[in-house]
């Protein structure tokens, strides 16, 4: 909370066109949300302007090498949406 106001300032000077929230953490901060974030992957979320996609975060996947996929797979929606090729 003590970060939001700082938060908000920086998001609103980059305007950024997509944001990735890694980890439950990140996303239930950024879009006051209370869902697991097991249920926030594949779903585009909006904040300001930016589109928002939510996925595992990177400490996760050190733990349980099997998320790696489902990760992967949130990365390609995220490089379809904007347009860019898969690798």
């Amino acid at each position: 909370d003590n970060c939001r106001e700082f938060l908000d300032a920086q998001i609103r000077i980059v305007n950024p066109e997509y944001i990735v929230c890694w980890g439950s953490c990140a996303a239930k901060n950024l879009l006051d949300s209370v869902l697991p974030i097991g249920k926030m992957r594949r779903r585009w979320f909006k904040y300001e302007s930016a589109r928002v996609l939510c996925t595992y975060h990177p400490s996760y996947l050190l733990r349980n090498p099997a998320a790696k996929k489902p990760v992967w797979d949130d990365m390609k929606l995220l490089l379809s949406d904007m347009g860019e090729p898969l690798p």
